[in-house]
Order: C-alpha cells, then structure tokens, then sequence
C-alpha cells in the first residue's frame, strides 16, 4: 500500500493506492504541521483516523507533502513520528510546496508555483528543480495574500473602528468576537494561524462589498510585490496556484495577475489529485 498526503495548516488530504495504482481509499485529517503542533498532538491525529490505524502495518510507502515542512529539522521530527506509526514504511516528507509543483507542472515545464490556501508560499520550477528566494517566517510576520493574512485583517479593522459600519454589524453576528475568545485562540490554543484563517470566510463570501475588494486586491498585490516578482522570468513563465483563497478567489487573484503583465496558469484547490496521477507513475 502507498500512501499519498497533501497536508496543509488546516487539513489533511490522504489517498492509499495498491500496486497497480488503483485507490483503495480516501481518508482526512487535521493538518499536521510539525511548525505549531507537539508530537503528542501528531500522533492522536493520526491514531483516532479509523483508516489509519487499522492500515498503519500495511503502508509500505508514505510520501508526505506539508506546512511547515520546509527545514530539515521539521521533516525529521515529522517522520520519526511516521516511523512509529507506520513501521513498515519507507517515509518520504517534503514541503508542500512540492505537491503544489507536482500538482500543476509537468516534468520540463517551468512555472511559478505558488500556494495561497491557510498561509502563503511561492517558488520558481524550471522544470527539474525548485528555487525559493523567500524563506517563510511563519503567519505573524509574512502568508501575504493567505486566509491568516486576511483574517488578521478582518479582526484588526474590525477593532480599528475601519471597517464599514455594516460589514461590522455582519462581522459581529457572524463571529464570536469577545477580545478574551480571541486571546484565548491566539496565544494558548493550538493552530493560531489556523484561527485566523477561519475569518477569511467571511471576506470570501463579501468579495462584491467595497470595503472587501479593496482588502483582497491589496493583499494579492502584496504577494505578487514580496513573492513572485522576486523572481526575473515573473513575466514570461505561468503563474500556477493551488489552495482555497486563489480558487474561491480566483476571479480577483486573475485580474492582479493579469494587471501585472503576468501568465495565469492553473488554479487548482487542493493539488492531492494531481499528486496521485504523478505518483503513480512510480508504482
């Protein structure tokens, strides 16, 4: 049995195939980034999926696409849990980055990747390789353009007294906003940025509102400023996102693109499909 996992902040997209590549079933999870969650949080994840724990002695390959799984340290802390769990598995954990890349590009085709889903992230394939010019600094200090990034927004203009008198009403009705239940989410619950996230819905389903297209245009042209064009060929490769806020969004992330003189490639929510149909080339 292979395992293929797309996780982000959020959740946890797994599919399992058999040696013919043929899928045998399709679980989730929370997400199970290593950056935010302690090993004892990872394991009851995976422990209380039913899927999981009555298959873990039968995996014989994991590949593990997640947040947070950008350094070394991370990635080692990850599959030793996996070794665990899955003691018969040969473990492979990569960011998720790659699962953006293997989910929209093909193999010789150069392309900017980008994920805009929970946080935010982007990198340069030419078609062989992945190049980043930006480490990521985790949702306090960077994820422009990410559902954290907006609902950090939302939350602070809505303290701020800037946000229109009616979005606010709706904003208030529609959230628990007592200062103590966002403290208490912030910065002693687990998953802040996963909290954050949560509000982006809500600009998501006002995008028409002034007021909403105004933060959304803004915070995609603040990506592209601080991501894409870092890199030279910006203009002459296609941009390709995957992630909830570029396709739930896709309309207002199209025309920043195209604003910018820049290849709109393929916007895709969640690349786990993708992922399967490179994967099971190597079976």
């Amino acid at each position: 049995m292979v395992l293929i996992v797309d996780s982000g902040a959020t959740k946890a997209d797994w599919i399992a195939l058999d040696s013919k590549g043929d899928q045998l079933f399709m679980t989730q999870t929370l997400g199970l980034s290593p950056e935010v969650l302690t090993k004892e949080v990872i394991e009851e994840r995976l422990a209380n999926n039913f899927e999981l724990a009555r298959n873990s002695s039968k995996v014989e390959r994991l590949h593990f696409y997640g947040a947070g799984c950008g350094t070394e340290r991370m990635r080692r802390f990850l599959k030793e849990i996996f070794n665990q769990f899955f003691p018969k598995a040969k473990i492979q954990v990569k960011e998720d980055t790659y699962a953006a890349i293997y989910s929209t590009t093909k193999i010789g085709h150069a392309g900017i990747v980008c994920i805009l889903g929970t946080g935010s992230n982007c990198s340069y394939y030419d078609g062989n390789q992945m190049f980043q010019k930006v480490t990521s600094l985790g949702y306090i200090l960077m994820d422009d353009g990410s559902g954290n990034f907006f609902g950090r927004k939302l939350v602070r203009d809505y303290y701020y007294h800037k946000m229109p008198q009616d979005l606010s009403l709706a904003f208030d009705k529609e959230y628990n906003l007592d200062p103590d239940v966002i403290k208490e989410n912030l910065y002693k619950k687990p998953n802040p940025n996963t909290y954050l996230a949560t509000f982006a819905r809500f600009i998501i389903e006002h995008k028409d509102h002034p007021y909403c297209k105004g933060v959304i245009d803004k915070g995609f042209q603040q990506f592209v400023n601080n991501h894409v064009m870092q890199f030279e060929l910006a203009t002459k490769v296609p941009i390709h996102f995957v992630g909830s806020i570029a396709y739930f969004l896709k309309e207002e992330l199209t025309a920043v693109i195209q604003r910018n003189d820049m290849i709109l490639g393929v916007i895709r929510q969640r690349p786990i499909e993708g992922l399967v149909e490179f994967h099971k080339d190597t079976i």
